[in-house]
C-alpha cells in the first residue's frame, strides 16, 4: 500500500466537505437575520465616543427615530454574503479537523466505537482551526459591515458593500480591506476554540447519556446548546471584538481621522481614556443577541446536515 487513497475515499472526502459547508451557509444566513438588529446596535455602541449613549435602549431609540426600522438591517447584503461564507468555512474546517482525529482516535482504539467522541484538547484545536480559517473571510467582511452600519445617514460616504470595497481598495489596497486583522485574529482563534468546545462537549454529553445518535437530538437542545456556546464565546473574546470595532471603523490616515497606529496602540488609549469599562460597550445588546443568532446558527447547520445525509 503506497499510502493513496482510493477514488471512492477521495469522493466521499468531497461529498463530506461540500455538505459541511453548505449546511454552515444555511446556519449562516439564520444568524445574519436574526441577530442583524442587535448587531448594528452593538457596534454604534462600541464605537462612539464615550457618552453619546446612555444605555442599549438609547441607541436603538435613536437608530428607530432617526434612520427608521430599516437602518437595522443596514449593510446586511454584505453580511448576508459574507457571515454566509464565513460560517460555512468555520463548519467545514471545524468538521474537517474533527474527521482527522476521529481517524486518529480509531488508530489509537479511542473516542468510542466510531471515533467520534473528542477529548477537549481535540475539541479546543479543531475550534481555534476554524476561527482562523474563517477570519480570512471574517476580517474583510466585517469591516465593511461596520463601516456601513456606523457611517453618517444623511452623507453617507458609500453606497453599498461593492461602493465600499472599491474605494478602500482603491485608498489603501488589500491592507485596507484588512484593517483591523491583528484583533480580528486574537478573537476568532481563542472565541470559536472555546465556541466548538462548549457546543461538542454538550452534544457528546447527551449523546453518551441517552445512547443517542447525533441527529437524533431534539432541535430545541441543539438550539440550547448553540445558545450557551454563544455565550461561552462572547465572555472569551468581547474585549478583543470592541478593538476590532474600533480598528475597523478608524481612520486610514491621520488627515481622515485616524485615532490609532496600532491594535496595541487603540488597546492602551481605550484603557487610557475609558478604563476597563470602554471593553464593556455595547455588551447587553450583544448578550440578548447572542442565544437568537447562536442557537439559530446550529440548528440551522445541524437540520441542513440531517437533509443532506439523507440523499
Amino acid at each position: 500500500m503506497d499510502g493513496t487513497a482510493s477514488p471512492s475515499t477521495v469522493e466521499s472526502r468531497k461529498r463530506s466537505t461540500a455538505k459541511d459547508l453548505l449546511a454552515g451557509s444555511a446556519g449562516g444566513v439564520l444568524q445574519v437575520f436574526i441577530g442583524q438588529p442587535f448587531d448594528i446596535v452593538k457596534v454604534r455602541m462600541q464605537t462612539a465616543p464615550p457618552g453619546t449613549y446612555s444605555g442599549m435602549m438609547q441607541c436603538a431609540g435613536g437608530i428607530l427615530k432617526n434612520e427608521g426600522p430599516l437602518a437595522f438591517y443596514k449593510g446586511t447584503l454584505s453580511p448576508l454574503v459574507g457571515i454566509g461564507a464565513c460560517v460555512s468555512i468555520q463548519f467545514g474546517a471545524l468538521e474537517y479537523m474533527k474527521r482527522i482525529f476521529q481517524a486518529q482516535n480509531l488508530r489509537a482504539g479511542t473516542g468510542g466505537p466510531e471515533g467520534k467522541t473528542f477529548n477537549p484538547t481535540q475539541l479546543i484545536i479543531a475550534g481555534a482551526s476554524a476561527g482562523i480559517a474563517n477570519s480570512v473571510v471574517s476580517g474583510p467582511v466585517e469591516h465593511i459591515r461596520i463601516r456601513l452600519q456606523t457611517q453618517s445617514a444623511t452623507k453617507p460616504l458609500y453606497n453599498g458593500p461593492m461602493d465600499a470595497i472599491k474605494k478602500i481598495w482603491a485608498e489603501k489596497g488589500i491592507a485596507g480591506l484588512y484593517k483591523g486583522q491583528v484583533a480580528t485574529l486574537w478573537r476568532e482563534g481563542p472565541g470559536y476554540a472555546s465556541y466548538f468546545l462548549a457546543y461538542e462537549l454538550l452534544m457528546q454529553r447527551e449523546m453518551a447519556a441517552k445512547g443517542i445518535r447525533r441527529e437524533e437530538i431534539a432541535a430545541s437542545h441543539t438550539i440550547l446548546y448553540g445558545a450557551i456556546a454563544g455565550y461561552a464565546l462572547w465572555f472569551t473574546i468581547y474585549p478583543c471584538d470592541v478593538i476590532k470595532s474600533r480598528m475597523q471603523t478608524d481612520g486610514f490616515t491621520p488627515a481622515t481621522g485616524q485615532k490609532y497606529t496600532s491594535t496595541f496602540d487603540c488597546v492602551r488609549k481605550v484603557i487610557a481614556n475609558e478604563g476597563i469599562s470602554g471593553f464593556r460597550k455595547g455588551l447587553i445588546p450583544t448578550l440578548i443577541r447572542s442565544p437568537f443568532a447562536n442557537g439559530a446558527t446550529f440548528v440551522g447547520f445541524e437540520l441542513a446536515m440531517r437533509v443532506l445525509n439523507s440523499y
